[in-house]
């Protein structure tokens, strides 16, 4: 064993991290099945009081993919011929409405790009007419004398302007409703894909894809008012504590302040309090209490911030905030929307122009609430809640106290997403039911355990004990490309497993060339020894040149693939890793520890 210390390192560093990865996955099935052994009522006990285990186990698992765990896909078109129609605004008539019309069918029976069929369609009827009659944008340079290529290619950057809000939009909706590792990507240049593991609502998933987004601006509740009512509420829960304490010793020990088990109070004007995303909906019921109620200010409500802020613990906490019930604009009246940075600070801020009507009443509101913050409310959340600074006129303003350039860049996004309403149409829906899941996990494994099996039979039978060591380099060869997967938090799927399969021959196939260059150099007269050395050495090319050209076409599949060819080449890549790992390194170990003592013979068939 001399001069393998590193290897044993290596491989004893390389199964520690192995088995660090995977063993978040190994106790959440444990526990799994352990609550599946229990009644319902003893199940849900025994979920709240591990919650945070739970939860901290699922962050670390190896996730499985739609078909395995089952869930929806879902695929989504965004409607660019309204779009584009809407672009055109006052400006549209029947000629234009005709083409879009006429383009809208030939690129669906040609699959053509909607836009170049539409440019194309008008100027077959008349070659020098010009799009710029319709469509105006002192932003990009539209003007009446921009040419038709000019339109066209202001059109494709709306269009795929449009498509990435979609997606922000429905990256939101989805994150609060809670899906675990749901996949979101763009296809082609109007369609998102999405994938939801381990939903069941279909009509609930439905309305939340194809739900229009509303941006609305409320002005923020009365700061006296909604701090006398914050007082109120904790006071009304307080005393309902003291009463339970006044009772028997049993309520002492069971009754418990409800409100500040999950509100953490706040200490700025405005705000209620701050909560998790688990305890949100808790606090929502607290709130709906008649008695509470009663309590609210007169046209104030409350509503909860989009984005997270850290909490001392570490914990994502929500903000709760207070606004009037009455819309005072809505994003109708948002025509642009661009990041800035103040010339004094450098500090970014976004600038928005509204039209004539919007502009209008942003100066009224503005004027009259200087000082005070207005809230910018999407879906029912608000993403930003800045202090009006001074009168804003013309319809020109800028939000400002913002984190950073991030948060502007998404702000502007919301903004624009009211801006440009693109209507959402599914196009394709598949629902994998969780049986079907199972089936399928267990037809898996079963591929993987018979594969396995019949491969390490004829590695025994031909290559004696040559094919009892590539059997357990082989063995720890799949529990290396498991632990390769979870460690980046990769999704395993049913092509993934194929994936495995696949490199269960691929294994084995370095093992067979190093093998078989030992028996040559053997019926040549070397020892056993230097068969083996001369075995690896001249082996080695062609295993790395195999493995290393399988690699590049691995990441070829996964930069250009999408869906079910992206999940098997994430398992190709890992399995060639792992194999060569386990070819080149493990067996050499394992065969120079059985050939250390010149008594023990090895044999390679």
């Amino acid at each position: 064993m001399q001069g393998n210390g590193f290897k044993i390192g290596t491989i004893v560093a390389f199964l520690a991290l192995t088995i660090y990865y995977l063993y978040p996955t190994i106790v959440w099935n444990l526990e799994q099945n352990y609550i599946e052994d229990l009644s319902a009522s003893e199940a849900a006990q025994y979920e709240e009081e591990n919650q945070e285990k739970l939860e901290d186990l699922r962050d670390d698992i190896l996730s499985l993919g739609l078909d395995l765990q089952g869930g929806m896909h879902v695929t989504l078109e965004v409607g660019v011929p309204q779009l584009i129609l809407e672009l055109a605004g006052e400006n549209a008539d029947q000629l234009l409405e005709d083409v879009i019309d006429t383009a809208r069918e030939r690129s669906i029976e040609e699959g053509t790009d909607f836009i170049d069929e539409m440019v194309a369609e008008f100027e077959s009827r008349d070659p020098d007419a010009r799009l710029s009659r319709y469509y105006r944008n002192d932003a990009m340079d539209i003007t009446r004398r921009s040419t038709n290529e000019e339109i066209a290619t202001f059109l494709k950057t709306q269009r795929d302007s449009a498509l990435e809000r979609a997606i922000e939009i429905i990256r939101t909706r989805v994150d609060r409703y809670g899906v675990t590792e749901p996949s979101i990507v763009k296809q082609g240049n109007n369609r998102i894909v999405v994938e939801l593991p381990g939903v069941e609502d279909k009509e609930r998933v439905r309305n939340l894809l194809k739900g229009t987004a509303r941006l609305e601006f409320r002005l923020a509740a009365d700061a006296q008012e909604f701090s006398n009512f914050t007082e109120q509420v904790y006071e009304y829960y307080n005393s309902f504590e003291q009463e339970a304490d006044t009772s028997d010793t049993a309520a002492v020990t069971n009754q418990f302040n409800p409100l500040e088990e999950v509100l953490v109070p706040a200490q700025r004007q405005y705000l209620f309090g701050y909560a998790t995303a688990e305890d949100t909906a808790r606090v929502m019921d607290l709130l709906r209490n008649e008695d509470i109620q009663r309590m609210m200010p007169r046209n104030t409500t409350v509503m909860w911030s989009a984005n997270p802020l850290a909490g001392q613990a570490g914990q994502d906490l929500y903000q709760l905030i207070g606004v009037r019930t009455q819309i005072e604009l809505t994003g109708d009246v948002i025509e642009n929307a661009t990041v800035q940075f103040d010339p004094a600070t450098n500090v970014p801020e976004v600038s928005m122009s509204m039209n004539s009507d919007g502009a209008r009443k942003w100066g009224r509101i503005t004027g009259a609430n200087i000082g005070k913050p207005v809230a910018i409310v999407l879906d029912g959340y608000v993403f930003s809640y800045p202090n009006v600074q001074t009168k804003i006129s013309n319809g020109r303003s800028s939000i400002t106290g913002l984190d950073g350039v991030q948060e502007a860049e998404d702000l502007v996004n919301i903004l624009l997403s009211g801006a440009l309403p693109a209507p959402l149409e599914i196009m394709e829906e598949r629902t994998v039911g969780a049986t079907l899941g199972a089936e399928s996990i267990r037809a898996g494994l079963n591929s993987i355990l018979f594969g396995l099996g019949v491969v390490a039979i004829f590695m025994i039978i031909y290559y004696r004990t040559g094919g009892g060591i590539a059997d357990l380099a082989l063995l720890l060869n799949i529990i290396f490309i498991l632990g390769i997967l979870a460690a980046f938090k990769a999704t395993l799927t049913l092509p993934g497993i194929a994936g495995i399969v696949l490199t269960i021959g691929m294994a084995v196939d370095a093992n067979v060339l190093i093998f078989d260059r030992i028996r040559e150099e053997q019926r040549t007269g070397k020892t056993l020894k230097a068969a083996i050395e001369a075995g690896y050495a001249n082996a080695m090319s062609a295993i790395v040149d195999a493995n290393v050209t399988t690699f590049f076409v691995a990441i070829i599949l996964f930069s250009f693939g999408v869906g079910p060819i992206k999940g098997f080449a994430v398992t190709l890549m890992a399995g060639i890793v792992a194999s060569l790992f386990s070819a080149i390194v493990i067996t050499r170990v394992v065969v120079d520890y059985l050939t250390q003592a010149k008594q023990k013979v090895v044999s390679f068939g």
